[in-house]
């Protein structure tokens, strides 16, 4: 190798942890931006208009009181999102469970039993520093990393990816 030459070497950090209701709480804090226009519950509104105009229609109640029923659901599931959402999060096959994480020049790789994710950094074109993380936007979705299963240089590395 000549004088001229650097080597460059390949950064990569992988860390194992659990999906546990500590991490969906967090995730869920950090990435999710509440709505509160009352425009949020304009589907539930509407299930239970339909819902109450069957009744009165030839229709079978049964119909009727599942667009009711329906609207109900809708309408809790826009009051409680944060429950909702983490009460979802914590029955699924992947809660509870650990999973690899592998940051390197490539991008992010999530690993777990049920869970096989690729993230490459040129899909990302947005990443964001939260108090406590990291929140990486591509086209389709946002994905969150926590800054607690990473150690400093990762988050530097992290950091460097956006600028």
């Amino acid at each position: 190798m000549s004088t001229s030459e650097t080597k460059t070497t390949a950064y990569s950090y992988s860390v194992e942890y659990i999906l546990d209701r500590s991490h969906f709480e967090e995730t869920f804090d950090e990435s999710v931006v509440i709505n509160t226009s009352p425009k949020r519950y304009l589907k539930s509104v509407a299930f239970l208009v339909a819902g109450f105009l069957m009744t009165i229609t030839e229709l079978s109640p049964y119909v009727a009181y599942f667009f009711i029923g329906l609207g109900a659901v809708e309408a809790l599931q826009v009051r409680f999102n944060r429950a909702w959402w983490l009460m979802r999060q914590l029955i699924s096959k992947s809660a509870n469970n650990p999973v690899n994480l592998t940051i390197d020049d490539n991008g992010i790789h999530t690993k777990s039993t049920y869970i096989d994710h690729h993230l490459a950094w040129d899909d990302v074109y947005r990443i964001a520093e939260t108090s406590q993380g990291f929140l990486l936007t591509t086209q389709l979705t946002k994905h969150y990393v926590s800054k607690r299963c990473l150690d400093d240089t990762c988050s530097d590395f992290i950091r460097k990816k956006m600028n």
